[in-house]
């Protein structure tokens, strides 16, 4: 009897279609069509202007940094942008201009929507800070310190978000693990009494926590519970 020889498993693929122009893009809505306002934006700041990216039929506009809340307050009062949809940060991991901040920008009366985004340079963590023109922009700011450390000037109120203040690390960052940095950040504790740990890998290293049902009684209840038995009739 002939040993059956093994086959190769099919590889079934998709074949990729080539990219079609932003005007026929069948995925193109009308609420991304804002022709006027690019050519509002370079009559008005020209070189600051520095690119327009088309994809999907969407419009991303990459502005001069030290132009933003020029732009931003253009785009508010007399482009009619009036609703700060999002704010946050990209990091891109490039020698140059590592980190990506966008502004998501809505007009409600005419159903249009426009990205912008400013390029910050790892040397200098530093931008204007949007708070003065859209106040949502608030805690979206704090959100972008928290994680990836640039800092907004002329925010008022620059805390962490989520992370404790003394905490030396910005989680979003390419460089940092995955895993958290061990020892950074106090975990809780494996037990309902236990103490807080500073070791993410605990039970890798010997620390077994208790089984459910061997755990210590907490103090408001007793260390013996006898289980009753069910009172209930059944017919």
């Amino acid at each position: 009897m002939s040993k059956k020889q093994p086959t190769t498993l099919a590889f079934l693929f998709t074949p990729a279609d080539s990219a079609a122009g932003a005007d026929s893009n069948p995925h193109a809505k009308a609420t991304t069509d804002v022709g006027e306002t690019l050519d509002a934006l370079s009559a008005r700041f020209g070189d600051a202007v520095e690119e327009v990216i088309a994809y999907a039929g969407e419009r991303t506009v990459r502005v001069d940094r030290n132009r933003i809340i020029d732009i931003l307050t253009f785009l508010k009062r007399d482009q009619g942008y009036t609703y700060l949809a999002d704010l946050g940060g990209v990091d891109r991991f490039t020698e140059d201009d590592r980190y990506e901040i966008m502004y998501n920008l809505v007009n409600m009366d005419r159903g249009k929507r426009i990205r912008v985004v400013i390029r910050v340079d790892e040397e200098h963590l530093v931008v204007p800070s949007a708070t003065a023109v859209y106040k949502a922009a608030d805690w979206n700011e704090r959100e972008v310190w928290d994680m990836f450390g640039i800092r907004f000037e002329g925010h008022n109120d620059l805390r962490r978000m989520f992370m404790p203040e003394d905490f030396d690390y910005h989680p979003l960052r390419k460089e940092f693990p995955l895993l958290g940095v061990p020892g950074s950040l106090p975990l809780p504790p494996q037990t309902p009494s236990g103490g807080l740990t500073l070791d993410p890998f605990a039970r890798a290293h010997g620390s077994v926590p208790p089984k459910s049902f061997d755990e210590p009684a907490g103090h408001d209840e007793p260390a013996d519970q006898t289980s009753q038995p069910d009172q209930t009739t059944r017919p």
